[in-house]
């Protein structure tokens, strides 16, 4: 457990290494920066970083948590008559979250480490309460099947920011710019609000294909998927 203390000149030391370390684990990678290096970032010495996080492993899990609660944290912020204003905080200044938004592009994608696994079950759970959220307060529909429809959230968060450069090139630049973060808000939104099929005929396609496959196997009928489906004349 990370050793909180009440003196406010304490915890602006600690958020100064946790915000040096957000922001040189996102350039570099975790196992290319030192505890020594974090220090020298944030004007302290090595040994006080480890006498506020325990060693460097406790420092990554002390920035995983303040990434995720910053993306994720203020839930009922989107949910109220506060989401016109926080949206307008996040559009207004997109750049202020790139060292966050770098952080998770980089660690989801660091397989040297577990890590990678508890960052991404930390983004999930915390995706997941606020679905739970949302449905009790009338906001999104309920789900079919929640943890799969969290899982799926989640993956789509994620995927814009490890696919960076590829999703800038299909849209027409260099980088995911905030110009380009802006221009896909409401499209991604809409696809959110109003789907994209225009009816339900596909749903009720896959629903039926699933029921009719979902039986037992037997040597006639529709449920065997190993019945010939052009038997040889008798």
């Amino acid at each position: 457990m990370l050793n909180m203390r009440s003196d406010p000149e304490d915890l602006t030391t600690k958020a100064r290494i946790r915000d040096a370390a957000v922001e040189l684990f996102g350039r570099d990678g975790f196992g290319r920066i030192s505890v020594r290096s974090i220090a020298e970032q944030a004007q302290v010495s090595p040994a006080l970083v480890i006498h506020h996080f325990a060693s460097k492993e406790g420092l990554r899990a002390a920035c995983d948590e303040y990434v995720v609660d910053a993306f994720l944290g203020r839930k009922n912020d989107l949910i109220g008559e506060n989401a016109s204003t926080a949206m307008q905080t996040w559009l207004a200044d997109i750049e202020q979250f790139r060292p966050l938004i770098d952080y998770l592009a980089r660690m989801l994608t660091d397989n040297t480490t577990t890590a990678s696994d508890h960052l991404f079950d930390a983004l999930l759970a915390a995706t997941t309460a606020m679905l739970d959220e949302q449905i009790a307060a009338g906001v999104v529909r309920e789900s079919l099947d929640l943890p799969v429809t969290a899982a799926y959230v989640t993956v789509y968060g994620v995927v814009p920011l490890i696919m960076q450069r590829q999703l800038a090139r299909a849209l027409g630049g260099e980088q995911l710019s905030p110009e380009m973060i802006r221009r896909s808000t409401l499209p991604i939104l809409d696809l959110y609000t109003n789907g994209l099929y225009t009816d339900e005929r596909l749903l009720e396609a896959a629903r039926n294909a699933l029921e009719r496959t979902s039986g037992p196997n037997s040597d006639r009928g529709m449920n065997d998927p190993n019945q010939d489906p052009d038997p040889p004349r008798q």
